[in-house]
């Protein structure tokens, strides 16, 4: 698979937007295992490799010398379903007063990641500052969990931590869902969810390049095809592990890929960013535009040349710094406003 694409031409002879500078550095450097799409063949082979190779850090490291504390809870599952494991974490030192909670779900594709290895970087950049709690759920990765699996994971994870707030210490009308790449799917897919089932009300949706649509059939999935670490052939293979014979189906749930959705409405507000140079781009842009167009509210950015995972690629980079402060600025907002009227 190509990095980046020759002449503003992608693989598929379709124009594309330029790569950021600095991430197309970054691109360029890394090795040719990084480059090599998922298909349903290797797939076993890098779930493999991920779970070898992916930071699974300790509750003793996220504890980083007493800065956190750090519990991880095995709380009820879905009905038939095993146990789910959060990972919850809070600055040190703040007890007394109940925080709000960032119920964070991980990326990879809905085949890999972890609970654990978010964490570093959400504590650093999130919890600190802003003074709040996170937990992190651990659901099943497909293709051994099917959907609704993963979801009802993420959903029982949700309730559960909303019921225990004085156990957490958080504030459970301050509770805000998100998640990156798959993770940011699930969590779009969850606050349909929990608005339909009348379960917990988040108080907002961090959704980070979402992965929100199984079809593959926008501009964006055919452009930025064979370009950059995540394309239509990766993203493919995972939302057919997910679905398995549902995938692509007309009358798929919107749980199950919220760009199906036709009623976006009562849902809290959300802020989705997504680069210009990536697969997701046009599902993402979408899904921000049938919120407005639904009343709701939904802040957007659409970062300038950046790339799928652009952040964790190049974390110095300008355009990184960017989009992090950016983000911290809509959490504090949204977690400092006012409580509305009564």
């Amino acid at each position: 698979m190509a990095l980046i694409g020759h002449g503003n031409q992608s693989p598929a002879g379709l124009p594309v937007p330029p790569f950021d500078p600095e991430l197309a550095a970054a691109l360029a450097a890394l090795d040719e295992e990084s480059r090599e799409p998922i298909t349903p063949e290797n797939l076993a082979a890098r779930q493999e490799r991920d779970a070898a190779s992916r930071p699974r850090p300790t509750a003793e490291d996220l504890r980083a010398g007493g800065r956190f504390e750090v519990t991880e809870f095995q709380v009820p599952g879905p009905p038939d379903a095993p146990a789910v494991t959060l990972v919850g974490a809070r600055p040190s030192g703040l007890a007394g007063r109940p925080l709000p909670l960032l119920y964070y779900v991980h990326g990879g594709g809905m085949v890999m990641g972890n609970a654990w290895s978010v964490l570093p970087r959400i504590l650093r950049e999130w919890a600190l500052p802003l003074e709040l709690a996170v937990v992190s759920v651990e659901y099943r990765l497909a293709p051994r969990a099917r959907y609704p699996e993963p979801l009802e994971d993420c959903y029982a994870g949700l309730v559960w931590a909303a019921a225990h707030a004085g156990e957490l210490g958080i504030d459970p009308d301050r509770i805000v869902i998100g998640g990156k790449s798959a993770g940011g799917g699930l969590a779009a897919a969850l606050a349909l969810l929990t608005r339909d089932r009348g379960g917990p009300v988040p108080l907002g949706q961090l959704l980070l390049c979402p992965m929100l649509d199984d079809r593959g059939t926008t501009f964006s999935s055919r452009q930025m095809t064979g370009l950059g670490v995540w394309d239509l052939t990766s993203n493919t293979t995972g939302w057919k592990a997910l679905l398995g014979d549902l995938h692509g189906a007309a009358d798929l749930p919107p749980h199950a890929a919220p760009a199906r959705a036709t009623d976006l409405s009562g849902l809290p507000p959300a802020f989705i960013e997504v680069g210009s140079a990536e697969i997701y781009r046009d599902e993402d842009v979408a899904y921000a535009n049938a919120i407005w167009q639904a009343g709701g509210q939904a802040e957007l950015h659409v970062w300038p040349g950046a790339c799928h995972g652009f952040d964790g690629l190049a974390p110095e980079a300008a355009l990184t710094l960017a989009a992090r402060e950016t983000r911290t600025h809509w959490l504090h907002r949204l977690l400092t406003r006012p409580a509305p009227a009564s």
